[in-house]
């Protein structure tokens, strides 16, 4: 329960600063594009799935720093940055489904699964498309974390900012509401606060590897580790604990 609970509480606060704005633009281009219903519908799955991927992204940077250790236990930290990073793969997934439905642009199977092959935009649409592929990597990653071992699932997990980076670019190129006060700030405030919360990673992570004491020298040949051994007491002096 407080596994939902905290992301009802993120979701909210999400919402609660680009919902009003978006419901505006999505509700004039209701009024201007009524027979486009699929064209709408990809608009917003698009930026849904945008802000749950920001969210995980997010998410997994507060808890590799640990601030979000306070509020709750790690491993439901941990759950809730992977459920967010499938939902927005599940959303993203939808959004491109839905380009198949759109008239407006002629979307085939290979052009919605294939990058570059887009009749619109054919670089920002791959950008996307390379984007979701990333995230599914990085989602099945989960699955198989004792397989590749942490060392590998680790640096498969940096592919996350990769990502990220990709739909962020593709969201202001090829989408028709970069113009929008409400779109610019959303690709503005998401690119500020991961790019914010990874360089306190960075510091971090470097803060650590300095502190961490240097690894001590071999010994050199025909010496003990332990260092030269007392010279042995005479059989007739008594022990210290004796003379005590």
């Amino acid at each position: 329960m407080a596994r939902w609970g905290l992301a009802a509480v993120a979701v909210g606060i999400v919402a609660g600063a680009t919902l009003p704005g978006a419901i505006t633009g999505i509700a004039a281009a209701w009024d201007a594009n009524r027979t486009s219903l699929p064209w709408l519908f990809e608009r917003a799955f698009g930026y849904l799935a945008y802000m749950a991927m920001t969210g995980s992204v997010v998410y997994g940077l507060l808890l590799s720093t640990g601030f979000l250790d306070a509020l709750a236990h790690r491993p439901i930290s941990f759950a809730l940055h992977q459920d967010l990073a499938a939902i927005g793969a599940g959303l993203a997934g939808v959004h491109g489904f839905l380009l198949g439905l759109d008239h407006s642009v002629p979307f085939t199977i290979a052009a919605i699964l294939v990058p570059g092959q887009s009749p619109h935009a054919p670089v920002a649409v791959a950008l996307g498309q390379l984007s979701l592929y990333l995230s599914l990597a990085v989602i099945a990653s989960f699955y198989l974390r004792r397989r590749l071992g942490q060392r590998a699932w680790r640096t498969l997990h940096y592919v996350t900012f990769l990502a990220f980076t990709f739909a962020t670019a593709h969201g202001i190129l090829a989408g028709s509401d970069t113009g929008s006060p409400w779109a610019a700030w959303l690709y503005t405030g998401a690119a500020a606060v991961v790019t914010f919360l990874l360089v306190i990673r960075l510091g971090l992570s470097i803060g650590t590897r300095f502190a961490s004491p240097a690894p001590m020298a071999p010994p050199e040949r025909g010496t003990s580790r332990a260092g030269p051994q007392p010279r042995p007491r005479p059989s007739s002096a008594p022990a210290a604990e004796e003379t005590a």
